[in-house]
């Protein structure tokens, strides 16, 4: 029993003794118990609630969550960190000890009762009082307690911060303690030192938390000869935050916006900023307040900002809230965050806040005048009036855009209204031309929307209609040609003077009595000619179908007929003529030369009949010899189809040029022939090669020309 005893004092003593020996800087703070060892005497006992001694513990912190165990189950440490007891204590035996902790440090003390008689038996978990302990290993006797180093110490350096402890009975004092780890042998190297031969750890340099918040190491002991006696035991150093960083906010400026008329209340916007320190402490924890509102009308406090959230909120009146009538549609706050939960100690970091009144459509457009008046000629088209409105809404939003529509007055739907996206005013136009003689006035009725509804408590007046009155005036107009285009068939080649077409044009001033004349405007081949009175249009040269002036067998005129008003008019009409062929072209033979082989058996080739006629004056053609005697001896032409006839050549020939005559007719009413000749190269053909060049031709494939030949039939 005495020797467990004296191991679970091997192994409080190190917790308790060694860890309050570091040395402090100026204003360095060292967390834990500031007195390690306490005496108090026993005096015949200790009555229950009477203080004992103070235990002084600081976790340089505040001491927020402080819990205390006593090994003594007797005994407790009260509310104001006096050692009492629970009740009426005579055997306290001769030690306490007493364990401190919370979430920013954790130490032990020492209490010695003097004039105490041991208490006997004492058990592990009676001096602990924890209830939790794991059995204990007694070939282990090193041990090291947690430890803690405020960052931004100041020097002289090195500070000892605690010390390890070895314990064992049949140890010799002769040991040698080790340190390794991120922070002693390893990056950021020499942050940490241990005295070898007492255990003390130091720091070495100013700390910063913010870039490192703990450190773990390992320590272990070896005899003088390196063997390893004890270890290696993890050693954690928890680097103890102060509030050296201002809470910054992401952004200097912020923006927002609020809808005028909100009701009191509604969140705006939120701003949140960042403190690097530990967010455990208060060093961390921000309040927001707003130091400035620009401008400070009409009230200095139109906005809040909840301290904690961040979250900006509206105070003003809904009814004050008024973009038409606030000073200015954008305010400026100036946002403090501060940390130590807004204690003038705390740190201060500062941002703006830029707030914008936006508009809702809480005004309905209305015209500048009831009544528009607009003269326009008849036959014009085009903006007609320009309609104003005012709107007192935000001239960027849809509240402000007008929309424009017609009600009344326009059945015929020749006017359209559209909106000017540069100054809101209605543009209303004339899309299809007015007759005077028909309507001289016309009366609209016009009514002016917003693109946005407007909200449920305002709606359109009297004042969002308007009228216009549009006058048509009287403009001398060109007559006008009935039907346009005038359209008539004849045949071609009629004789020169023959009756074509009459033109009929009127004019439009029936209000006024107006003679007409006619003339020729375009008469792209000189065929016609019109009487300027009475506008008959007769031919003065021969129509010809295939005339390139012709296109689609239709041939086109442009007239015109003027009137003799102040000052006169014109019309324009246009005549369409429809020739009719006649067959007044003779056909003719393609190809007009051709090639044939001297040796008889080789001698084909293909002829087609062409003409510049259409049907029924065109094919099928009829293709055959001459009449001159022994053609047919030399010479075969037989039918191949409507179009085509083959030309044989019936015995062996001399290389040399032809010329062959030929007969065509076509399938006109009267038919026409026309007697040709076409050009026959006879050449010497071997290998599929013919050449030609006796007869005044170069070489030429054989194989392409039968190519060509069965090409021709095919496309017949």
């Amino acid at each position: 029993m005495e020797i467990s005893i004296g191991i679970l004092i091997a192994f409080l003593i190190p917790q308790v003794v060694h860890i309050g020996t570091q040395e402090e800087g100026e204003k360095g703070c060292v967390p834990g118990f500031q007195v390690k060892e306490y005496q108090v005497e026993n005096n015949r006992g200790f009555q229950k609630d009477h203080p004992l001694t103070q235990m002084l513990f600081d976790d340089c912190v505040g001491n927020e969550g402080m819990a205390f165990e006593v090994s003594h189950p007797d005994f407790q440490v009260d509310e104001e960190m006096n050692l009492v007891a629970r009740r009426d204590v005579m055997d306290s035996g001769t030690v306490m000890f007493i364990h401190g902790v919370n979430e920013h440090a954790e130490d032990m003390a020492q209490v010695d009762i003097v004039g105490a008689l041991p208490r006997s038996p004492q058990t592990l978990r009676e001096i602990l009082g924890l209830g939790q302990i794991q059995p204990y290993r007694s070939k282990r006797a090193l041990f090291a307690p947690r430890m803690h180093v405020s960052e931004n110490m100041e020097p002289p350096f090195p500070k000892v911060i605690g010390t390890l402890q070895v314990m064992s009975s049949g140890m010799e004092d002769n040991h040698i303690f080790h340190m390794t780890g991120s922070g002693a042998d390893q990056d950021p190297k020499g942050v940490f030192t241990i005295n070898r031969l007492t255990g003390e750890v130091s720091v070495s340099q100013e700390l910063d938390r913010e870039a490192i918040n703990s450190y773990m190491l390992e320590v272990s002991v070896t005899d003088l000869n390196g063997k390893l006696v004890e270890g290696p035991v993890a050693l954690l150093v928890d680097v103890n935050d102060q509030n050296d960083n201002r809470p910054i906010f992401k952004e200097t400026r912020y923006a927002g916006e609020v809808l005028e008329g909100s009701p009191t209340g509604t969140v705006v916007m939120t701003m949140t900023a960042e403190d690097a320190d530990d967010p455990r402490l208060q060093n961390a924890v921000l309040r927001y307040n707003i130091v400035r509102q620009s401008p400070d009308k009409p009230s200095p406090n139109m906005f809040y900002i909840n301290p904690e959230s961040g979250n900006i909120v509206t105070v003003i009146s809904p009814t004050l809230l008024d973009r038409e009538t606030l000073p200015t549609t954008q305010y400026e706050l100036e946002i403090v965050a501060q940390d130590m939960k807004g204690r003038d100690v705390g740190l201060t970091g500062t941002s703006t806040a830029t707030i914008t009144i936006t508009d809702k459509n809480d005004h309905a457009p209305e015209f500048t005048h009831s009544l528009f008046q607009a003269n326009v000629d008849e036959g014009s088209t085009g903006v007609v009036v320009n309609l104003t409105v005012d709107d007192r809404d935000d001239p960027a939003t849809g509240a402000w855009r007008a929309v424009y529509s017609i009600i009344n007055g326009d059945p015929t739907q020749s006017f359209e209204i559209q909106t000017n996206p540069d100054n809101n005013e209605g543009m209303l136009s004339l899309i299809k031309p007015l007759d005077y003689e028909s309507l001289v006035f016309h009366t609209l009725l016009i009514k002016v929307e917003n693109e946005d509804p407007l909200v449920p408590d305002v709606g359109y007046g009297s004042s969002s209609t308007a009228t216009v009155h549009v006058t048509i005036l009287d403009v001398n107009e060109g007559p006008v040609f009935f039907p346009d285009p005038l359209q008539v068939t004849k045949m071609e080649n009629v004789p020169l003077g023959s009756f074509v077409a009459l033109l009929n044009a009127t004019d439009p001033d029936v209000l006024q009595s107006q003679s007409i004349r006619f003339a020729v405007l375009r008469d792209p081949a000189n065929w016609l000619s019109v009487n300027p009175v009475r506008g008959t249009v007769n031919t003065s040269a021969n129509l010809d179908r295939e005339s390139p002036y012709v296109q689609d067998n239709k041939y086109t005129a442009i007239f015109m007929a003027t009137d003799n008003g102040s000052p006169p008019a014109t019309g324009t009409g246009t005549l369409v003529i429809h020739l009719e062929d006649y067959n007044d072209n003779a056909p003719y033979v393609h190809p007009s030369v051709v090639r044939l082989c001297e040796d008889a058996m080789d001698s084909v080739v293909i002829v087609g009949g062409r003409d510049r006629d259409i049907h029924p004056n065109t094919g099928p053609f009829k293709i055959e010899l001459g009449k001159q005697p022994g053609l047919e001896k030399t010479w075969k032409v037989s039918r191949v189809n409507n179009t085509h006839a083959q030309i044989m050549l019936l015995q062996n020939m001399k290389k040399a040029n032809y010329q062959l005559p030929l007969v065509v007719t076509d399938s006109g009413l009267p038919p026409l022939s026309n007697s040709t000749e076409i050009k026959v190269q006879v050449c010497t053909c071997k290998k599929n090669r013919m050449d030609c060049s006796g007869a005044g031709s170069v070489r030429s494939n054989l194989m392409l020309l039968l190519g060509l030949v069965l090409l021709s039939l095919l496309c017949l």
